[in-house]
């Protein structure tokens, strides 16, 4: 097994047992901890390694993660206020996924305008 596959589950149990220890101690750390940038690291270091670090490569990757973090905070901020109207667990990710697929639709749209491959 490659160090790519094994790196990111390494992160991701190490990531939900903060989350479970912070959650009692600070929230807001539990939260930071939570969306803290573990799979982005990874991916440019993916991305940088098969194209033999290739400046433009990895720039036009970089353009595609900020410009993919738009449809995320439109989750972020659907679950939040649908956690706010008093919606239950399941209907409120699901409500957030919806707004993150039209989100992502739209990029996919736009990404001849946006500059995106």
């Amino acid at each position: 097994m490659k160090s790519q596959d094994i790196v990111p589950v390494l992160l991701s149990i190490v990531v939900i047992i903060l989350v479970a220890v912070l959650k009692n101690q600070s929230r807001l750390f539990a939260a930071l901890t939570a969306t803290m940038p573990l799979a982005t690291p990874l991916a440019l270091w993916i991305v940088y390694s098969s194209n033999s670090g290739d400046k433009q490569v990895v720039s036009q990757f970089s353009l595609s993660l900020l410009l993919g973090v738009l449809p995320t905070l439109a989750f972020l901020i659907t679950v939040w206020l649908a956690a706010r109207a008093g919606m239950k667990l399941v209907p409120i990710i699901l409500t957030g996924y919806s707004v993150w697929g039209v989100g992502a639709l739209i990029l996919y749209l736009l990404r001849n305008i946006l500059g995106i491959k």
